[in-house]
């Protein structure tokens, strides 16, 4: 709750968890929402709130590029066989296909192209209210270890369940 947005999101579809990714930034314009799809596919959302919104109603292009930043990397810290590491982000390519609105479910989901020694390249695709709405290309650098880079759960979603 804010004096941005009077009303906490709760409104989220089933089986999608709030993420634990630390940060002013982050916290400010969130709450983000994360569920995994076949054991290791992370799939990410929001709801369209006021603090989203530019002055038509519709969600900033800012707030998207913010969500599309994180959801490669994100995707990446659940892919089988890739340590958990920070990935700061070196490129991104975002198209804008339609408006997401205010109210409306924004869901994307990452997909990992290839790993090189220093560097992660990554797509995603993100629909609001099942449309698509972006098409996202990134590349990131592979940055330090998160924790020992074991860890199940580094968006603390899930609690140890997956």
């Amino acid at each position: 709750m804010s004096a941005i947005d009077p009303q906490p999101t709760t409104d989220v579809p089933e089986g999608f968890r709030p993420v634990r990714i630390a940060g002013p930034f982050v916290v400010h314009n969130g709450p983000l929402f994360a569920r995994l799809e076949g054991g290791h596919r992370l799939q990410m959302g929001f709801r369209v709130g006021p603090r989203h919104t530019n002055s038509m109603g519709l969600c900033h292009g800012g707030m998207l590029a913010t969500f599309a930043d994180m959801l490669v990397p994100c995707a990446a810290m659940y892919r089988p066989g890739l340590e958990r590491r920070f990935l700061p982000t070196i490129s991104l390519q975002v198209d804008y296909m339609s408006a997401a609105r205010l109210g409306d479910w924004v869901l994307g989901e990452g997909e990992i192209l290839r790993t090189t020694r220093n560097m992660l390249f990554g797509q995603a695709l993100v629909t609001s209210n099942g449309e698509p709405a972006l098409r996202v290309s990134g590349v990131f650098k592979l940055g330090p270890l998160i924790g020992d880079g074991t860890a199940p759960d580094p968006l603390g979603v899930f609690d140890g369940g997956i």
